[in-house]
């Protein structure tokens, strides 16, 4: 069974002249080599692509594969984490992870917050400001939270992005809109624990398998994931399996969300207590990192005891019940 691999390479973009930041989110070299090794440790004969652009070369002179293992992020626009899965789609090719109509919508933590309020799900109230005269017709309740919508990995979030009045909210989305050129998330600030949950699966058969909780040292920036926490995140972060009530209770929002969104066979949803301790959707990871030992997904898998390679399987088993298609005998 031949099994194409679409990336984004993080060193590539390094070369063309973008930045840290910009290419925080795309994968290392160790990554698509973890991938690739468990794969054809599977049985499956591996085909690297590569990112949108590439793919586009690779069909249009006709080359086709069994599906294709996709942790393409892309560079460009709010629909960019959906356009490789839309591509596949149109030639009939399946995927890994969630569709391109997940991913168009879940990249939109605003339009996201949208059907998860709709969904009963509890987030924190808020508000989009598109333009800077949106920021006059916010009415929520300080301490507020602000980030860009379509951002992953920290990016845009400091210490400043806790709000504690008008005058910061005002000054925090100037530079947010003027900087990353699309709306900003305002959100009511929860004082309570911080967990990112995993989950496994598509549907009915999704399960919540590890909350962990996110604890910041004195160093780190104060109350918020950001991303100087996360990119130095050995020195500046604790991660703790979270079990009990808590865990459960966490488990549980995260897994409503999951299947309420169409969420498939692996990822992530952040969640936080509120004043009162009910655990709330902040937000959610469909296309997770999963480099090895170091992105959350797998610091979870890695306190759980659960190898690198007993992840992708699972990954993959959980996709290939969607295709239809049998997973190697020798290792069945």
């Amino acid at each position: 069974m031949k099994v194409g691999l679409t990336y984004d390479l993080r060193d590539e973009y390094l070369a063309e002249g973008y930045g840290d930041e910009e290419t925080a989110e795309f994968d290392r070299p160790e990554t698509i080599e973890a991938i690739d090794a468990a794969l054809r440790r599977f049985g499956f004969e591996t085909d690297r692509i590569g990112h949108a652009k590439d793919l586009v070369k690779r069909l249009a002179r006709g080359d086709r594969w069994d599906w294709v293992f996709n942790i393409a992020e892309g560079m460009y626009g709010i629909g960019r984490e959906a356009l490789v899965p839309a591509l596949l789609e149109a030639y009939q090719i399946p995927c890994t992870f969630s569709d391109s109509m997940v991913l168009a919508l879940t990249l939109h933590k605003g339009m996201t917050k949208h059907v998860i309020k709709h969904l009963g799900i509890p987030t924190p109230d808020f508000a989009i400001i598109e333009i800077e005269h949106d920021l006059a017709n916010v009415n929520l309740a300080f301490p507020l939270f602000a980030k860009p919508v379509a951002e992953g990995t920290g990016k845009g979030i400091t210490a400043a992005s806790k709000l504690a009045n008008r005058d910061e909210l005002q000054v925090v989305c100037r530079r947010l809109l003027a900087e990353y050129r699309q709306p900003v998330l305002v959100e009511r600030f929860l004082p309570g624990r911080e967990y990112t949950v995993g989950l496994f699966g598509t549907g009915r058969e999704a399960r919540a398998f590890g909350a962990m909780e996110v604890v910041l040292n004195a160093e780190a920036e104060n109350d918020v994931y950001s991303y100087h926490n996360k990119e130095h995140y050995e020195g500046l972060v604790e991660y703790r399996l979270v079990e009990g009530e808590a865990g459960e209770k966490a488990k549980a929002v995260a897994l409503a969300a999951w299947r309420g969104l169409g969420c498939r066979d692996a990822g992530r949803i952040d969640v936080r207590e509120d004043e009162h301790g009910v655990p709330n959707f902040i937000e959610v990871n469909p296309l997770a990192g999963i480099r090895p030992i170091h992105s959350d997904l797998c610091i979870i898998c890695n306190l759980l005891g659960i190898s690198y390679n007993q992840m992708i399987e699972t990954i993959v088993r959980s996709a290939l019940r969607r295709f239809d298609l049998p997973f190697p005998s020798a290792v069945a």
